[in-house]
């Protein structure tokens, strides 16, 4: 019984995937955190840009 948990502690077959799985977690708190501080000012920035678009190519007036 001793032999197979200490097999158990020693194996390191999943190691890699559990890893990785903690960068993909860490990235996205990162990217979630940054998201949140930055989003009111990329609102704005899309809100000009949309503003500035529809004034540089105006509506077409539609038909067939």
């Amino acid at each position: 019984m001793f032999k197979k948990m200490n097999e158990l502690i020693k194996d390191e077959s999943g190691q890699g995937m559990v890893e990785y799985g903690l960068i993909i977690a860490l990235v996205a708190v990162v990217a979630i955190v940054a998201l949140g501080a930055l989003g009111g000012g990329l609102g704005e920035i899309f809100n000009k840009i949309t503003g500035e678009l529809g004034v540089a190519v105006p509506a077409g007036e539609g038909g067939e």
